[in-house]
């Protein structure tokens, strides 16, 4: 039993002032947690009890999976990750540290190397294999700007897991047995997913998949299809594939015009429409060609230039670019890289000044509609200039392609004939098979049944535990406070007195939350002194509690009102059955 009157718990009426989410509103108010320092927080008792919960049932699924738990150190050598590459990869993100030798060591972000490293001293047989182990740890990330109370921490706690197999059949399997143990997870923490393709980032790895919790407020864009199965996180979307024109149609050859003050897309279309118009249509955004030049800063500190071609109607998407050239950071072309190549014109750059091969030597990646054939109107690379019916594949070849263009409601299915809906959500988990990377840097290998010595394959599962709770308050909440699922909930019933103290409903509620505890629930009893019933209800409302218990005036009639927090419902029960009524209610809900 919890007494409101010794919890260590204050209740807030007012949102905090950094709070953007439900989520980091309702659980600062509640009394669940308490900002430590950006990005870091406190859970205080009821909080924690919240996490606590959500980490059992993360633990129980993956021991009912059959992974095995292990637990590595926070603090880490920096070796392992020099080895793997990413004490430099991951760039400002990671936490660096030196010990009193002058030694170099990191805040672990994620512990693929030590995971590895630990197998390759145990495992000495193909007979060791299969083999899935898991840690519920906390992992540290200097983000620039942490928000969203849990959803996005410089601290917070995952549950990662590793497996690793003999061959890519194996990794398949075991893929397999993480995906559907993950499914069971998220049902029994009451979090709706949506299981969408996505990218590795810098992990590494080939087939990826996150959970989602299809939230309004979540920082993830993802799209499915209307018609069949597909879904994808907006950064992995597939442009569907566009036909090439026909070949046996004449194309006139490329044309240089006047366009005088049209640096932008819209001017230009606007002037083509006015001075120089089609027979057929009206000239449109989608019919010009936009080259947008961003510089590249790599972990090692060198830069490099990239210039991207898309449609003009659409423009490049930034999370989409960052993630297909991770682990490098991509930062805008500005006026001093503009002067270190000259020629570059800005608003009228052309493919004639970019590739490889060109003067400015900068590599051009080109969207995937740009295919062979396909006619554009573009920069010519001169102030006041561009070029109408530049063909793509006769005219100028790119270095290669890159799908990175900003992805729309209504767009095409790149696996059927449907189209694509948008909507966003909160990543609770990822999964993805990281294959030999981490195992070939760091020396793991295994005899096989042949004898032979093979490097066995990984894949890499995470759940945010943390955030888990962040995304259940999310999920769970209306206009007066915090829903929380049975099974999460701090307690199973919330007591509360309604009436003067010291009046004949304080002598009853005691002996009814002696009563729910004696029979296996969990009561939070708010049995505080010189409280008005308002604020008990208030702060009932805020907390969540899935099941209240109001000892009020009914009790001269024999009767208590029983609430159900996440319907509204109200119904008066006999004080002599409302322990095994309640007790019904928690087991079957």
């Amino acid at each position: 039993m919890l007494r409101l009157s010794t919890l260590f718990l204050k209740t807030l009426r007012e949102d905090p002032a950094d709070a953007e989410v439900a989520s980091h509103r309702l659980l600062v108010r509640g009394g669940f947690i308490r900002r430590a320092a950006p990005g870091g927080f406190t859970w205080l008792p009821l909080g924690w009890i919240v996490y606590r919960n959500v980490e059992r049932i993360i633990r129980e699924e993956m021991d009912a999976a059959g992974f095995q738990e292990v637990h590595f150190p926070a603090l880490l050598p920096s070796e392992p990750y020099e080895a793997t590459g990413r004490w430099t990869d991951y760039g400002p993100n990671l936490f660096r540290l030196q010990d009193r030798r002058g030694n170099d060591h990191l805040l672990a972000p994620t512990h693929e190397e030590m995971f590895t490293l630990l197998v390759r001293d145990i495992a000495t047989s193909y007979r060791d294999l299969p083999l899935s182990i898991y840690q519920i740890q906390t992992k540290y990330r200097d983000e620039a700007r942490p928000r969203a109370g849990l959803l996005r921490g410089r601290e917070f706690v995952m549950k990662d897991s590793y497996s690793f197999d003999i061959d890519d059949d194996g990794l398949a399997r075991s893929y397999q047995r993480h995906r559907d143990a993950y499914i069971s997870t998220f049902d029994r923490l009451g979090l709706p997913f949506v299981i969408v393709s996505a990218t590795s980032g810098a992990m590494g790895g080939s087939a990826s998949e996150e959970f989602l919790a299809p939230i309004d407020v979540g920082e993830d864009t993802f799209v499915r299809c209307t018609s069949c199965g597909y879904a994808a996180n907006t950064e992995a979307v597939e442009s569907a594939i566009v036909a090439a024109p026909d070949a046996t149609t004449p194309t006139p050859p490329a044309s240089v015009v006047d366009t005088p003050g049209t640096p932008t897309i819209g001017t230009l279309v606007d002037h083509l429409n006015a001075h120089l118009p089609r027979d057929d249509r009206e000239w449109a955004a989608a019919d010009t060609l936009k080259n947008v030049v961003v510089m590249l800063h790599q972990p090692d500190g060198s830069t490099e230039p990239l210039a991207i071609g898309v449609p003009g109607d659409r423009d490049v998407d930034m999370k989409r670019l960052e993630a297909a050239v991770a682990p490098a950071e991509v930062a805008a072309f500005d006026e001093n890289d503009f002067a270190t190549h000259p020629a570059l014109t800005k608003g009228y750059i052309g493919p004639g000044a970019l590739g490889a091969s060109s003067a400015s030597g900068i590599r051009y990646l080109v969207d995937p509609r740009v295919v062979d054939g396909s006619a554009w109107v573009t920069g010519a690379n001169q102030a006041g200039q561009h070029v109408i019916g530049l063909v793509a594949g006769r005219d100028f070849a790119a270095d290669g392609t890159i799908d990175v263009a900003e992805v729309r409601e209504g767009d095409p299915c790149p696996q059927c004939d449907g189209s694509l809906t948008i909507a966003r959500g909160i990543e609770i988990g990822h999964i993805f098979q990281l294959g030999r990377k981490y195992a070939a840097a760091l020396e793991l290998r295994i005899p096989a049944e042949s004898g032979e010595l093979v490097t066995p394959t990984m894949g890499s599962y995470g759940i945010g535990v943390s955030r888990a709770v962040a995304a259940i308050a999310e999920t769970h909440h209306d206009e007066f406070g915090l829903c929380w699922p049975r099974e999460i909930a701090p307690a199973d019933v919330h007591l509360i007195i309604a009436g003067r103290d010291g009046g004949p409903q304080r002598p009853v509620a005691e002996r009814l939350a002696t009563e729910f505890g004696a029979a296996g629930l969990r009561v939070l009893f708010d049995d505080r002194e010189g409280v008005s019933p308002g604020v008990r209800f208030k702060d009932a409302e805020l907390i969540g509690v899935p099941t209240i218990v109001v000892a009020g005036r009914g009790i001269d009639d024999g009767l208590v009102e029983v609430k159900d927090r996440r319907s509204g419902e109200r119904i008066d029960v006999d004080i002599d059955a409302v322990v095994e009524h309640v007790r019904a209610v928690a087991t079957n809900n």
